[in-house]
């Protein structure tokens, strides 16, 4: 209806237009006839009707374009509803086949005589309070087991600090002797730790771990970066750090450049315009990573390997023994050897300390409490040894005189020597027990360790552990713990880090999480026997210290 009224009006203001009466030819003489206004009305009547007729076929091609336009909407639209359904269902699918998988890998090999057929996550034990597979000793058993091995065992202990730490001052003087004072490295006082110089360690040979830092020569110096100040830290990345070697000219946080911005017309004299070039050096050298201003920790090692090595040499004529290196991936796992067959070791282990704390990084670890390796040989692992010794020494002080921590550990560190001997080394080593013993001596008042509650606080410790095991978290003791004593003097980064779990290793490893869990409960089922048979006989080793060593 809106057409033909458009229609009829342009009609209408064409007649109108076009009427000579209103707009008169200016040339015309005489008016135009009848017969000719009509043929021109006509002629415009045509065109009006095909005019018509071309926005007829315009609006109705619009219209079918309109129409077109919403079929295509409503065809993508049907498309997008069936590809997301088909997304749907291709995720489901992929679920039940990761979790078929999943379950074919769990029982492929069949089930495990100490876990019954399921899932390895749901070991029985996880919410009770007994240790399946655990009879402890009586009181008097284990009593008569501390007082017969680890108290024997400590005053041995004794003996062998005194004699390694006499032999070891004289290789490090000897190494400092051969060093030239402008160009190599200055070797400082060795650092006893770990279970020798903590009083637990039981298992034979007795084993002394001997913390060697060493500095640069001027003018240089270490620069520590810890992988737990950065934001976010690389899985597992949390354990180590790294080590840059900086000149004293090029240390920006030393220079005023380097905290301002100097104007055009100003020049720092140290560092010039643009910098100066890094020119290599003999240092550089001879222990950073290729291209890198980072300490390699392989260059260290045979570095250090060789440094021992000449040190011996020049005092060799000294002594009645030889002295060789019994690992050859570690750099100061040491031998000696006496004429009588007897052997003692030792591990000497270059660090370096970080900032002014007790803190270290090491090159090289015979067990790495993060479970992991390093990505890269300028990766450092960060030792907390000295931490722990100081811990350990201020705990002891509250606690009451013959208080039985340290029996505790030794006792379930011992289950685990000879457990490993038995079934060979699992994922579980001496560490993860002084971690677990670490956090309840925090957790537990002082007066819950006197020596007549031996037996409770072992089956607790042994419980921790199990329930560690089964939920696979087991935290490191300082780094990320807010509850570490503050007087300690822990870094602010170790503290504010995220937690690091010592057990991550059996989240990504299913194989070696198996074979620890059936080896701790085996452990468990053997430990009467085994302190039942050594409270009654001590084996002769052949690894102890002979009672007296010739120096010439």
């Amino acid at each position: 209806m809106a057409l033909g009224l458009f229609r009829v009006c342009l009609v209408v203001v064409t007649a109108i237009i076009n009427h000579p009466l209103l707009f008169p030819r200016e040339n015309a003489t005489v008016p135009e006839s009848e017969e000719e206004i009509i043929l021109k009305m006509q002629a415009h009547q045509e065109k009006l009707q095909l005019e018509q007729l071309r926005l007829e076929e315009e609006a109705a091609r619009l219209a079918a374009e309109e129409e077109a336009l919403e079929r295509l909407a409503e065809e993508g639209q049907q498309q997008n509803e069936a590809r997301t359904a088909w997304d749907l269902w291709s995720t489901l699918c992929m679920i039940l086949f990761l979790v078929i998988e999943v379950w074919r890998q769990d029982h492929q090999d069949g089930p495990s005589p100490e876990c019954p057929v399921g899932d390895e996550d749901e070991l029985p034990g996880l919410e009770g309070a007994q240790l399946r597979g655990l009879t402890l000793p009586s009181k008097a058993a284990l009593e008569r087991f501390s007082e017969r091995c680890i108290r024997g065992a400590t005053a041995d202990a004794a003996r062998t600090r005194e004699f390694v730490e006499g032999f070891v001052d004289d290789l490090l003087e000897a190494l400092r002797s051969l060093c030239n004072r402008d160009t190599d490295m200055e070797v400082e006082d060795f650092i006893g730790v770990d279970s020798m110089y903590e009083n637990w360690q039981v298992d034979k040979p007795l084993l002394c771990h001997l913390f060697v830092p060493f500095v640069p020569p001027e003018p240089y110096h270490f620069r520590p970066e810890l992988c737990c100040a950065r934001r976010p830290v690389p899985l597992g990345r949390q354990g180590y750090g790294r080590i840059e070697v900086v000149r004293a000219t090029e240390d920006a946080r030393g220079c005023v450049c380097g905290k301002t911005t100097l104007g055009e017309d100003m020049l720092c004299l140290l560092h010039g315009r643009n910098g100066p070039a890094r020119p290599g050096s003999e240092l550089e050298t001879l222990l950073c990573a290729g291209g890198s201003p980072y300490l390699d920790t392989l260059r260290v090692m045979t570095w250090f390997q060789t440094a021992l090595t000449r040190a011996w040499h020049r005092i060799a004529h000294k002594y009645e023994f030889d002295l060789a290196f019994s690992q050859l991936d570690s750099p100061g796992s040491l031998k000696i050897r006496f004429r009588s067959g007897k052997f003692m070791p030792f591990n000497l282990i270059p660090v370096i300390q970080c900032d002014d704390s007790d803190l270290y990084f090491v090159s090289h670890l015979p067990r790495e409490p993060s479970g992991e390796t390093p990505a890269s040989s300028t990766d450092w692992l960060l030792s907390f040894a000295v931490y722990e010794r100081h811990f350990l020494r201020m705990t002891s002080k509250a606690l009451p005189e013959g208080a039985c921590h340290l029996s505790c550990l030794q006792i379930a560190s011992f289950l685990l020597s000879k457990q490993s001997r038995l079934t060979g080394p699992s994922g579980l080593s001496s560490y993860h027990l002084k971690t677990a013993l670490l956090h309840l001596l925090l957790s537990r008042r002082p007066a819950d360790w006197k020596a007549s509650q031996l037996d409770a606080r072992l089956h607790e410790l042994l419980r921790f552990l199990e329930k560690s095991l089964l939920e696979k978290k087991l935290y490191h003791f300082f780094i990320g713990n807010r509850k570490a004593p503050e007087g300690m003097g822990l870094p602010e980064a170790i503290r504010r880090a995220e937690p690091l779990n010592l057990f991550l290793p059996f989240v990504l490893q299913r194989s070696l999480y198996r074979k620890t869990v059936d080896s701790f409960y085996e452990m468990l089922k053997n430990a009467p026997v085994l302190i039942s048979e050594y409270s009654l006989h001590i084996p002769a080793d052949h690894a102890s210290l002979p009672h007296k060593a010739v120096v010439l």
